[in-house]
C-alpha cells in the first residue's frame, strides 16, 4: 500500500507544465507539517445539519452539512491550443488517501516521509465559491483573472451547464462555464489570492485526453473530468 501511495505522489508532483512563479514572490506549495483533529462546534465552511423525514411511512435521518455554491471555468487557450487547469494541494482529497491506513484519527503529526503531501494535490478546472454579490458569470470571470491570470469581458464567458456536487452529502450547486483565452489575454501569472498557492498547469488536447481515457487515475473532481468530456464533445478542434 505505501509503496502506491509513494507512486501516485510522484504522479502528482511532476510530469505537468507548468507556469512560471507565482506572484508576490510566493513559492510553490511546501507543506511541512500536517495534523488531523475533530471539527469545532463552529466551522468557518461547513454546516452540519441532520434531516429527518418520512419516506413511504418510515422515518429516516440523514447528516449532511451546507456548503457554499461554486462555479467551474473550463478554459482553453486557443493561442496555443492548451487546456488550462489549476494545480493545488487539498486537504480533503490527502485526508481521503491516507485515513484508512489508521484505526482511529491520529493524535500525531503525520509522517510526511511516510506519507508524502503530494498525495493531496489536484489538477483541476478553474474554480471558485459563490461568495460575493455578484452574478455567477461575473464570479467566474473573477476567478479567471485570479487563478490563472486572464483578463476577459464577460460576454466572453459562456454557460455550460449546472448541476448539483455532493448529492450524498451537501447537494451544493456548481456553475460551470466555459471560456476561450489567448496570450493576449494573458496580464499575470495567476496563482489565487490572499494565503492561496495555486499554481496554473496546461496541457495539450492529446494529455488531457487521457485523463478521461478508460482506466484513467486522476487527482480531480467530477467537475473536473465532465467539464473536459464536455469541451472534447462540444469545442475541441476537428483534428483533436
Amino acid at each position: 500500500m505505501l509503496k502506491s501511495l509513494a507512486a501516485l505522489a510522484l504522479r502528482y508532483s511532476s510530469g505537468y507544465s507548468s507556469n512560471a512563479k507565482l506572484p508576490h514572490g510566493q513559492q510553490l506549495s511546501n507543506v511541512t507539517k500536517i495534523c488531523f483533529s475533530p471539527l469545532p462546534e463552529v466551522s468557518k465552511w461547513l454546516v452540519p445539519v441532520q434531516v429527518q423525514y418520512i419516506e413511504n411511512g418510515k422515518t429516516k435521518m440523514y447528516d449532511i452539512f451546507k456548503v457554499q455554491d461554486s462555479v467551474s471555468i473550463v478554459l482553453y487557450n486557443i493561442s496555443r491550443q492548451k487546456l488550462l487547469f489549476v494545480r493545488q494541494f487539498r486537504p480533503a482529497v490527502y485526508y481521503g488517501l491516507i485515513i484508512n491506513n489508521f484505526r482511529e484519527l491520529p493524535k500525531e503529526d503525520i509522517d510526511l516521509m511516510q506519507y508524502p503531501y503530494e498525495l493531496g494535490m489536484t489538477l483541476e478546472s478553474c474554480a471558485g465559491m459563490v461568495d460575493k454579490d455578484k452574478s455567477l458569470a461575473e464570479i467566474a470571470r473573477e476567478e479567471v483573472f485570479e487563478e490563472c491570470g486572464y483578463d476577459v469581458s464577460v460576454d466572453r464567458i459562456e454557460e455550460v451547464m449546472n448541476y448539483r456536487s455532493g448529492v450524498g452529502s451537501s447537494g451544493a450547486k456548481q456553475a460551470m462555464y466555459y471560456c476561450e483565452v489567448t496570450d493576449a489575454d494573458k496580464v499575470n501569472s495567476g496563482g489565487g489570492v490572499e494565503d492561496e498557492l495555486i499554481e496554473v498547469v496546461e496541457l495539450s488536447l492529446d494529455e488531457a485526453k487521457k485523463m478521461v481515457q478508460q482506466g484513467a487515475v486522476n487527482n480531480s473532481p467530477p467537475s473536473c473530468l465532465m467539464g473536459l468530456l464536455w469541451f472534447f464533445a462540444n469545442k475541441a478542434p476537428a483534428n483533436a
